[in-house]
């Protein structure tokens, strides 16, 4: 592969490159895209961590702007400078954090901006925050062109914010099927890290303890299921696997519901494929979500999920086939599904084959790199066609 000067620039714009699904998506697409068909930078508009090291390309620019808290005007500046001496072909924000990025794009002239709604926060789980409507329409105009990526942020985008669908391409996260893969060695891994036992069932969670996660709420529905476990059942384990503002919520409830025997919480691990593979049941509690990695990954790896039906869990998931959609907010109902699941092994086991099978067909990475690269490909080629028309015709603009 030669990769050149010629060769189209993205820059990535987000607010900080940690431990996150957006960020992991991000990694995968630069990691996976062919180096001769685009070339990559990253610019945090405030800072990133270790996570940034598995970023796999050498020749991948990285940058901080440093973004204070609150306003920064001159955070914009610094943005405009940074575009300014790396002329990218393509400007690609992600989420709301980091929308504002294409005022600079468009006033620096940046060829293509393309925009990505990955997921919302506590701010504004449903959509329906006005100020952030009225900032995403006052930005529309400089866009041109939107990825959603599960079909409820492309509805909100048509009909909340005015997105034509024309400007909007749904690409769905991939996951990397060779690297989440069932593997029969992993539960016992898992058993000798945690002194549980054989005949246990492990229901797990991985991903970041903030509260649009809403990991207390699993913490939750396991006491309730504690409170009322007979002698005699199967025992049910809980593993909480991540780091984040509710760690020590979470650790607190534990302690004060006396599961501490019970609840494995390792915080961030680098072994979340093999930790994934071990588990018997993937619960998610959270409140928002665009399209989960974490479920995906626990999908490629045989897991059965317990998911809140939010966002795009209803797309990934097929209910009663490899998972289970409960309500957002109910922790009772989740408990009920993580008991059905103790109780019925053999259908907890067969949602997982499904599950597996589910991801290798629908949400593989190669199929999301391929998506990425087209719509790259598509909106370089509209706005030099609406180029050439300006030339020819100046009164039409792109």
């Amino acid at each position: 592969m030669t990769v050149t000067r010629s060769t189209p620039l993205v820059a990535h714009v987000v607010h900080s490159l940690r431990v996150g699904g957006l960020e992991n998506g991000l990694v995968n697409l630069i990691n996976r895209v062919p180096a001769d068909r685009y070339r990559h930078a990253v610019i945090c508009l405030k800072d990133y961590d270790h996570f940034a090291e598995r970023i796999e390309r050498d020749d991948v620019p990285l940058i901080a702007l440093d973004k204070r808290e609150g306003k920064d005007p001159a955070l914009y500046v610094r943005l405009w400078r940074t575009l300014r001496d790396l002329r990218p072909d393509i400007v690609h924000t992600r989420n709301l954090a980091a929308l504002e990025a294409q005022i600079p794009a468009w006033l620096r002239g940046t060829p293509a901006r393309i925009h990505g709604e990955h997921g919302r926060d506590m701010g504004d789980l449903t959509g329906a925050n006005r100020r952030y409507r009225r900032m995403r329409r006052m930005v529309r105009p400089l866009v041109h062109h939107y990825i959603p990526l599960s079909r409820d942020l492309e509805l909100y985008l048509r009909d909340a914010v005015g997105v034509p669908p024309e400007r909007m391409t749904r690409i769905t996260n991939g996951v990397d099927v060779e690297r989440f893969q069932p593997d029969p060695g992993a539960r016992e891994q898992l058993l000798s890290a945690t002194g549980w036992h054989a005949g246990d069932v492990i229901a797990g969670w991985v991903g970041r303890m903030e509260p649009v996660k809403n990991p207390l709420a699993l913490v939750e529905a396991f006491t309730h299921l504690r409170d009322r476990n007979p002698a005699g059942e199967r025992r049910l384990r809980l593993a909480l696997v991540g780091g984040g503002s509710q760690c020590e919520a979470v650790a607190r409830a534990v302690q004060e519901a006396g599961l501490e025997q019970d609840v494995w919480l390792p915080g961030s691990r680098n072994d979340v494929p093999e930790l994934l593979a071990g588990f018997d049941v993937f619960a998610l509690p959270s409140l928002a979500e665009g399209i989960s990695n974490t479920v995906l990954e626990a999908m490629a790896a045989g897991v059965a999920v317990a998911a809140t039906d939010v966002g795009g869990n209803g797309e990934l998931i097929a209910p009663d086939e490899s998972g289970v959609l409960i309500p957002a907010g109910d922790s009772s109902a989740l408990a009920e599904a993580l008991a059905h699941y103790r109780d019925e092994p053999a259908r907890m086991a067969n949602h997982g084959v499904a599950a597996r099978r589910r991801a290798v067909e629908h949400f593989s990475i190669d199929a999301m790199v391929t998506a990425y690269t087209a719509t790259y490909d598509r909106v370089l080629a509209q706005v030099g066609r609406a180029a050439d028309r300006g030339r020819h015709q100046p009164s039409e603009s792109t």
